[in-house]
């Protein structure tokens, strides 16, 4: 999976890194048919000061793209927050995925001849 993480108005530490790439690794236990993602870490002037810290991913799936966003007093809260959220959704295309598999009409013994109403 090609991952980009990035800062927005937040200086990118290694350690806000690792932390990112730690809690993805659980969602590409339930799917590994990710293809890229991309995270983007930021601090918004709102005036509620709960949501300042922000933490978005854009994920591009086999078949789908997730866009998941959250808000938080504290970053590694708002990538718990984005990370619960985005493994729910993965979850749920996977179950989609699965679950929808056609199967192929068989075929049930010979068929039976049409008996004509005796007169």
């Amino acid at each position: 999976m090609n991952l980009k993480i990035s800062g927005h108005h937040l200086e990118l530490t290694p350690a806000l890194r690792k932390y990112v790439i730690t809690k993805l690794d659980r969602v590409l236990r339930h799917f590994d048919q990710v293809i890229d993602g991309n995270v983007v870490l930021s601090v918004d002037n709102h005036r509620e000061k709960d949501k300042r810290q922000k933490a978005e991913i854009s994920l591009h799936l086999k078949g789908k793209d997730i866009f998941i966003e959250s808000c938080d007093t504290d970053m590694y809260a708002a990538i718990d927050l984005m990370v619960d959220k985005l493994d729910r959704q993965v979850i749920k295309h996977k179950d989609k995925i699965q679950g929808h598999v056609h199967e192929s009409v068989k075929y049930h013994g010979e068929p039976q001849e049409l008996k004509q109403p005796s007169v």
